[in-house]
């Protein structure tokens, strides 16, 4: 604790027109919800050394809320950051106070990452954040809010030598980091001079499926489905075009997804001696199309149906939902 003798560490006053952070006094206990006895942990805390701040946020002389950061954890020095302001403040204001606190806080205090934890359901906090400048990283699922409340929620952080989120670098960094992300899936339809389609019969579920996996990140879908089929069944293949587009809606605990399926061709003395990647693939199978309604998902035997169809037709590449054509089609 800090002697009587010792100074106590002031806390700041940040000021940049017109928001202003600056520490508690009784004359806000109302305006933002704070208790006296908690406001002084807080100064009390940052009195004696340690890195934990709560500061009032004020617009044009009005109190609108605090800002906090807790307790420095770890050696890369992250602290947590929280806020609590008036639902009547401007968005664009509340976070020009977070972005205040947290160049003070690197500056001063050391930090090299500033996290947040905001309710999945709160799309105004997550924008706060994000215009903060701090990053989406993922959901937390279970996370206990200040109330104990067990909830899901978006984690999203800030860290040292992140570019200024009013920079062009920082606005797209800040932007990519929040769009929605979706599976994409690249699939091949290999047929043989009878029209039978290759299928893999896979370890890890019942129906057989086409060859071909998920698209890496920074993979194209036409890279992925030729790398799929070299480690898979260890031979070389050769796109002829994409065949079919199909989104595929959420399925028994998987996310919605986008899959590529190719016209691709493989010699067939190839296949016969193809060396299976046993971790995945316990056989693959030349099968006709009643082969393919008893062994496939009803959505991969819509899909070859409709795809073989419309290359029959030499009508380009189809674009399908769930294997079907679209109802406004």
């Amino acid at each position: 604790m800090t002697s009587s003798t010792e100074p106590a560490r002031p806390l700041p006053t940040l000021v940049e027109a017109p928001v202003a952070l600056r520490p508690w006094t009784p004359a806000d206990a109302e305006a933002t919800g704070v208790p006296a006895e908690e406001a002084q942990e807080w100064e009390q805390a940052y009195a004696d050394g340690e890195p934990s701040v709560l500061l009032v946020v004020e617009v044009d002389g009005a109190p609108g809320g605090t800002v906090s950061l807790g307790q420095v954890t770890g050696r890369d020095r992250t602290a947590h950051l929280t806020w609590s302001v008036a639902p009547t403040l401007n968005p664009d204001l509340a976070s020009h106070g977070l972005r205040l606190l947290i160049a003070w806080a690197y500056d001063e205090l050391g930090l090299r990452r500033v996290e947040t934890h905001v309710d999945t359901d709160d799309g105004r906090g997550i924008r706060i954040a994000a215009r903060a400048g701090l990053r989406k990283e993922g959901v937390v699922r279970g996370y206990a809010g200040e109330d104990g409340r067990r909830t899901s929620a978006v984690l999203l952080a800030r860290v040292h030598g992140d570019a200024d989120p009013f920079t062009r670098e920082g606005f797209i960094a800040t932007l990519n980091a929040g769009l929605p992300t979706k599976r994409a899936i690249a699939q091949a339809l290999i047929r043989n001079e009878h029209g039978e389609v290759l299928l893999c019969e896979l370890v890890y579920k019942k129906f057989w499926d086409l060859p071909g996996g998920v698209v890496d990140p920074g993979e194209s879908p036409a890279h992925a489905v030729v790398r799929e089929i070299r480690e898979e069944l260890s031979v070389d293949a050769r796109i002829r075009a994409l065949a079919a587009v199909s989104w595929l809606p959420p399925w028994r605990g998987w996310d919605d997804a986008t899959l590529f399926l190719f016209d691709v061709e493989v010699a067939e003395a190839d296949i016969a001696r193809a060396v299976l990647e046993t971790r995945e693939i316990r056989a693959v199978h030349w099968a006709d199309d009643v082969t393919v309604k008893a062994r496939t998902a009803d959505y991969t035997a819509r899909l070859i149906e409709r795809t073989v169809q419309q290359l029959a037709d030499g009508g380009g590449t189809a674009y399908l939902e769930d294997g079907a054509d679209p109802d406004w089609a």
